[in-house]
């Protein structure tokens, strides 16, 4: 079964900096691309970060040079640290990661953790 849990999060004024795990369990996890979306009120969920099993890492243009997506693949663990936050940050974040079964890509995702940034 695989299971992703997130921890972190929270509320921070402008400015401040949050950080988001993620921990995997189920999947090898060493092979997989783990990715970040959020979700703001009223608008469709998007991709943040993503990071894949060599590490290359990428942004969306919204948190580029203010977010950075890391793994830890001794502890199946990714995160996601965020600096100078801004009101626009405010959504729920989402670890996902997905793998093919028999032709069909399944996504997993994380419970989904708050982030409230206050100007």
């Amino acid at each position: 079964q695989v299971r992703l849990v997130q921890s972190g999060g929270g509320s921070e004024r402008a400015g401040g900096s949050l950080r988001l795990s993620c921990a995997a369990s189920g999947i090898p996890f060493t092979v997989y691309t783990m990715d970040w979306f959020r979700q703001a009120p009223g608008k469709q969920r998007e991709l943040v970060a993503s990071i894949s099993s060599d590490y290359r890492a990428h942004y969306a243009d919204a948190v580029k040079g203010r977010f950075t997506i890391s793994r830890d693949n001794t502890k199946d663990t990714v995160y996601l640290q965020m600096n100078n936050l801004n009101p626009e940050d405010t959504a729920v974040y989402y670890c996902r990661t997905a793998e093919e079964m028999s032709g069909t890509w399944v996504d997993y995702w994380g419970q989904g953790t708050q982030v409230t940034v206050s100007s």
